[in-house]
């Protein structure tokens, strides 16, 4: 099924209003960014709590929020996105975009999750099939033998390595055999979409720059720090992190930049090596990016579109 971010239009109403949100979080305590089931107790995922803040807004219309980019359990976001619906009571007009996210904020406030903006959007904007792109950061710290030598401000925010240097050279020749398009099947894991989901993507960067600690002009000692970054229009299941892995394999020696190619192109998910996966911890969506135009929300080319249509979705 092809899903395009095309105009059609919606029911319009003075107090009703379609809203996108960029939001944070630090994924350590969450089962990732989509709902958890009803019926599976113990943690929730970061959409559950985002749908409570806008239910203490005390909406007319059932709350639901549709995330852009999925995010697995220990992942983290500098800027996820998400739109949804929100009608006030009482022929109130629509929160202001600051309002909106102060409020939301303010019913957040036990959760490491913060909304960063907000954007009233068109009555047909979708946060998911509208992303043009999206870039993952995945942050490396190298000499750390054991986690509790990081500083407390990187515990769980990166991967730390026992090596004290990787083949960088190496690394970079590997990720290029990675940007452009192509099946990317061996750098997907195996989940109940597989059959659903075409496994040719675009990958548009590819790059491995140095880093650092979040307190590196702060801490006692130099720690050095790699930082993997990926964009593309869209990414499958776990390939961020099994091209991570990959990669950093290559740094280690531990697999060669032919043999990389070998499972890039022998296009079968059971080629990737077991275990091989990068950590979630290390990993942060940073980017969701949508041109201008779908964002633009104008009052009056609403009820144009209105009158002309006879009243009448990675």
């Amino acid at each position: 099924m092809i899903h395009n971010c095309q105009k059609t239009f919606g029911e319009t109403m003075p107090n009703w209003a379609r809203y996108l949100i960029f939001f944070q979080y630090i994924g350590t305590n969450y089962r990732g960014v989509v709902k958890v089931p009803p019926h599976q107790l113990g943690r929730k995922g970061v959409q559950d709590h985002l749908e409570d803040a806008i239910s203490r807004l005390r909406p007319l219309n059932p709350v639901s929020l549709t995330v852009s980019s999925r995010t697995d359990a220990g992942v983290h976001a500098l800027s996820n996105s998400a739109h949804f619906d929100l009608q006030r009571k009482n022929d109130k007009p629509p929160f202001t975009e600051d309002i909106l996210v102060e409020a939301l904020n303010f019913h957040l406030r036990p959760e490491q999750i913060r909304i960063t903006s907000a954007l009233r959007v068109p009555d047909d904007f979708h946060a998911r099939f509208c992303a043009q792109s999206r870039t993952y950061v995945y942050r490396i710290a190298l000499g750390i033998s054991h986690h509790s030598l990081l500083p407390l401000t990187d515990h769980n925010l990166c991967w730390n390595l026992r090596n004290t240097t990787l083949d960088v050279g190496a690394m970079r020749e590997a990720a290029a055999l990675l940007v452009g398009t192509q099946d990317f099947s061996s750098f997907r894991a195996v989940n109940s979409d597989m059959p659903f989901k075409s496994p040719v993507k675009t990958l548009d960067v590819a790059s491995i720059e140095p880093g650092s600690s979040f307190v590196h002009a702060h801490f006692h000692r130099e720690i050095p720090f790699w930082e993997l970054t990926f964009t593309s229009r869209s990414f499958l299941y776990k390939q961020v992190r099994r091209m991570t892995g990959a990669l950093v394999a290559v740094g280690r020696g531990q697999l060669s930049v032919t043999q990389l190619q070998e499972i890039l192109e022998v296009r079968d998910s059971l080629a990737f090596p077991q275990g091989m996966a990068a950590p979630a911890h290390g990993l942060f969506l940073t980017r969701v990016d949508y041109r201008q135009t779908d964002l633009l929300f104008s009052q009056q080319t609403s009820e144009e579109q209105f009158i002309s249509s006879g009243n009448s979705e990675d």
